[in-house]
């Protein structure tokens, strides 16, 4: 009984710590259940006999968390049983979490320098939602992420898939713009504790919006959404999961702009292509030959 009890910790405590790097500070529990807890462990008789084991078949033991998927724990939806949202609620929920977003100082130097919380933008029922690292100056200042020269070209982008901007969601790991002391222009990565106190915002958005597939814009996208800091260059079109959800890397608009090469734009957009077909979209053959050579 002691192993089994060790095993269920275990498994219990690798739970606990996953809710923690996705940024989940409480975990409801029932009043029933607390009481349940303190009461005193009931002895458990085990009959005094062996079973019979077959002498041609070798016993081999499964560790408890190895056997069945880890059940969620109170107040928590699982993530591949997740019940239909009343849209009202939805609508009502999101509303609330921007408002606590917009009021937020938790990152009191960035508080202090921003214009604007840039929240996000798009359609909360999107099947399709694209993660950037921050704000630049022109988020900023607009209040809306990817508004600017990068902001121009993922618009392109979205627009080449034949969907309208306001059909997807787009928001950053950052809701503020990461602060940039004695300069006047310019943008710096957010640091790992920025990401790590401002991220929960993201995973409520993308808990309530429930899109079909992710799409993350960079490194730091990539790192806040699944902690992997192996390089967007190894990691690009590659299919990952976040939480459940396919989620496709590939490079940061602005990458693009600092190196304009048919071929890097063709690896994007190959990447795309496979969003699109993950989302069971039409592809033209137009679409298909996009910054290949000697197609226009």
């Amino acid at each position: 009984m002691a192993a089994i009890y060790d095993e269920l910790l275990e498994a219990t405590i690798q739970r606990l710590e996953d809710l923690e790097s996705r940024g989940v500070r409480y975990v409801p529990v029932s009043m029933e259940t607390l009481r349940q807890l303190m009461l005193p462990p009931k002895p458990v008789q085990i009959p005094d006999f062996k079973p019979k084991v077959e002498k041609t078949k070798a016993a081999i033991p499964v560790p408890i968390a190895e056997q069945r998927p880890l059940l969620p724990l109170p107040g928590e939806t699982a993530v591949t049983a997740k019940p239909p949202l009343d849209p009202s609620e939805k609508s009502a929920a999101f509303a609330a979490l921007r408002e606590r977003a917009m009021v937020c100082v938790k990152c009191g130097h960035l508080a202090s320098s921003r214009k604007n919380v840039v929240f996000g933008v798009g359609n909360i029922d999107a099947q399709l939602m694209f993660v950037g690292e921050a704000p630049g100056a022109d988020e900023d200042t607009e209040g809306e992420p990817f508004v600017g020269r990068a902001g121009e070209l993922l618009t392109k982008i979205i627009q080449a898939m034949g969907l309208p901007r306001s059909d997807v969601y787009i928001a950053n790991i950052l809701k503020c713009r990461p602060d940039t002391p004695g300069q006047t222009a310019g943008n710096r990565k957010p640091t790992t504790d920025e990401m790590a106190t401002c991220i929960p915002y993201l995973h409520e958005q993308i808990d309530l919006i429930r899109p079909k597939v992710l799409v993350a814009l960079g490194a730091t996208a990539v790192e806040g959404l699944l902690g992997k800091t192996v390089g967007i260059m190894k990691l690009r079109g590659h299919w990952q999961t976040y939480r459940g959800t396919p989620l496709m890397p590939t490079f940061h608009p602005a990458y693009l702009l600092r190196n304009q090469a048919m071929s890097e734009k063709r690896k994007v957009w190959e990447d795309i292509l496979d969003v699109m077909e993950k989302l069971e979209m039409p592809i033209s053959e137009k679409q298909r030959k996009y910054f290949l050579k000697g197609s226009s």
